[in-house]
């Protein structure tokens, strides 16, 4: 596996990792959080627009991990690598949603 599948399949874990706030928030109707509400990641945005943006993030995880290289759920190492994209992006997003929703 050549280093840069290991990148990708990282960044894929961090897409998915953050596709999961924004579409479980925009299916059950709520407004929270995103790039496009102004200021952005601090105001909240339309269950519309959290649909829509956790389908953008789940389609890049897919394309990073799906698409390049030959990512296989039985490696060790490619669950793992990816793994720690989820873990790390998960953490960071619990830590910054937190201070809005009382989660520290």
């Amino acid at each position: 596996m050549r280093w840069y599948h290991y990148i990708s399949y990282f960044l894929g874990g961090v897409f998915l990792a953050n596709a999961i706030p924004h579409l479980g928030n925009g299916i059950s109707g709520h407004a929270f959080q995103s790039p496009f509400a102004s200021p952005p990641g601090v105001d909240l945005s339309s269950s519309t627009v959290n649909v829509l943006w956790g389908l953008f993030n789940l389609v890049v995880s897919y394309l990073l991990v799906c698409r390049v290289g030959r990512f296989d759920l039985r490696k060790t190492t490619h669950v793992l690598v990816a793994g720690s994209g989820i873990l790390l992006m998960s953490l960071n997003l619990a830590h910054y949603f937190g201070k809005f929703h009382g989660g520290l």
